[in-house]
């Protein structure tokens, strides 16, 4: 009997996974050791992937403001060039100034303004842009400041024909507002061509856009003016616009004291 549950025990333990059996005395009964378990294997717990945050946008880039540039400084010998020499160096360059796109004036202009007078001169005149008469006779001063430049001139003894005379800008600002700086500085290379071509002995500035494209100056003309400056060897000499003494006739003194600093100037030169 006991034999009979004997194998009936083993056999129920070799169906439950026991496989040594130890005979040990124990009131008869036959005692079963399991096999140890398995230690468990631990899962690795999954590895979490760290995702950077993607890069904030990049900001939008400033606009880009043209500064007013200076002009060169190495100075400008004099001229050894005839009258048919300096001509035939201008009409062209008027010709690209006629076809010049560079900036918004080429919009709104009706021609351009090149120049007007004797590439000889011993003096070029520079005023600021054209105004409406300007741009519709093609000619700078021809309006009501261009009447009292010549006047001016007429008392100091000088002649428009025996002068030059170029605006900073070649297009006339809409509206006649005041020029902007990246418009003065596309058209520095026009005027500073012009001053190299005709070499003059002296220049005479007409307004503060003038001085600023001609020396990279700002500020108000009653600091400026009544002093000499230098463009490339070339003395200069800084006046208010003959417009400023049509809005205030009382200030017209400041003119005559300053076209005799201009003589004064040339004087110094023969």
């Amino acid at each position: 009997m006991v034999d009979t549950l004997g194998h009936y025990l083993l056999d129920y333990y070799r169906t439950c996974g026991v496989d040594v059996v130890c005979g040990e005395e124990a009131g008869g009964w036959l005692v079963a050791r399991s096999r140890p378990a398995e230690p468990a294997v631990e899962t690795p717990a999954p590895v979490k992937r760290v995702v950077a945050p993607p890069p904030p946008p990049a900001p939008a880039p400033a606009p880009v403001v043209r500064p007013v540039s200076r002009s060169p400084q190495a100075p400008i010998p004099p001229s050894t060039l005839t009258l048919e020499e300096k001509l035939a160096r201008l009409q062209p360059m008027a010709q690209q100034v006629a076809q010049c796109r560079s900036c918004v004036l080429a919009k709104t202009r009706t021609q351009t303004v090149f120049g007007v007078g004797s590439p000889m001169a011993p003096v070029v005149f520079i005023g600021e842009a054209p105004g409406q008469d300007e741009d519709l006779q093609g000619e700078p001063f021809v309006g009501p400041a261009g009447k009292l430049l010549n006047n001016i001139l007429a008392g100091s003894g000088y002649r428009r024909e025996d002068i030059y005379i170029a605006n900073a800008l070649k297009c006339r600002p809409p509206g006649n507002r005041e020029p902007q700086p990246d418009e003065i500085h596309l058209c520095q290379g026009f005027l500073f061509r012009q001053l190299e071509i005709i070499a003059p002995k002296a220049i005479f500035t007409l307004g503060r856009y003038a001085i600023l494209s001609l020396l990279g100056m700002s500020g108000a003309m009653g600091h400026i003016r009544g002093k000499r400056y230098t463009w490339r060897g070339i003395p200069v000499v800084a006046s208010y616009h003959p417009s400023y003494y049509l809005r205030t006739p009382s200030r017209k003194k400041a003119a005559w004291e300053d076209i005799l600093l201009l003589q004064d100037v040339l004087d110094g030169l023969s």
